[in-house]
């Protein structure tokens, strides 16, 4: 080191650490390995022809320089590290996992498996996301939705069953159909929307529109009758009207 100190990089000045390299590769080839060596008398590159049939073939693999840490994925499925927070697998919250950080990535393992991996970030309270990441628990939550909906569907009447197989053979988008008409359930009311469904049912009309046309037809105000008028004053003489009852107007002396 003190060789190259004081032949190489004496006196230089590098703008840019990549032109470190070919100034190496110049020096070598015309100044250090062309030399006589002091402590042998020959030059290095004569020995190096004569060892390289002795030399064996570097270690394939690389050491391995990350620092491996234990960590606990919280209930949003992150691990927290140097204030940044790195999405996992959603079922891996609450899993302790093992964490290898590089200067320019991190690996995440569960029990010797590969689970994540991410560009380490150095900024300061940065979240991480994989989107592939939350994509099993958002099914799984999409799907506790669709039950939840459907429950409420068919405890609307017991002919409700029989309406959504009708539905599902008939319609690709059963699902929304059910969604449509449990919003009519809440605007219109259970008991209206039950019999909509029964007579929908009935004459085999599956679909939220024929059930909101239903709702909206038996909705529709009908006109009210309008006050009597009398004409004449001769019919007067055939209303008949009840006496009054004036007790109510009695004062108890007592």
């Amino acid at each position: 080191m003190g060789y190259v100190k004081k032949n190489f990089l004496n006196g230089q000045q590098f703008t840019d650490f990549a032109h470190v390299n070919p100034a190496a590769q110049a020096w070598l080839a015309e100044i250090a390995n062309v030399r006589i060596h002091g402590e042998t008398h020959r030059r290095p590159v004569d020995l190096f022809a004569e060892e390289r049939a002795h030399l064996k073939p570097a270690n394939s693999n690389p050491y391995d320089l990350a620092r491996v840490l234990s960590l606990r994925a919280s209930s949003q499925f992150r691990i927290a590290l140097d204030t940044n927070r790195y999405s996992v697998p959603a079922r891996f919250a609450g899993q302790l996992l093992t964490v290898k950080a590089y200067p320019d990535r991190l690996c995440l393992y569960h029990q010797n498996e590969l689970i994540a991996r991410h560009v380490r970030s150095f900024d300061r309270r940065q979240d991480i996301e994989d989107p592939d990441h939350p994509k099993a628990l958002l099914e799984q939550r999409q799907n506790a939705r669709e039950q939840r909906l459907l429950s409420q569907f068919l405890a609307l009447t017991q002919n409700a069953q029989a309406y959504y197989e009708g539905l599902t053979a008939r319609r690709f988008n059963a699902r929304q159909h059910v969604r449509k008409i449990l919003t009519l359930a809440e605007i219109y009311g259970s008991a209206d929307t039950t019999r909509a469904i029964d007579d929908a049912l009935a004459f085999n009309a599956f679909s939220s529109e024929y059930i909101a046309h239903l709702l909206e037809a038996r909705a529709r105000c009908k006109p009210q009758p309008s006050p009597l008028c009398l004409m004449r004053s001769a019919d007067l003489l055939e209303l008949e009207l009840p006496e009054p009852d004036l007790s109510i107007y009695e004062v108890d002396e007592s």
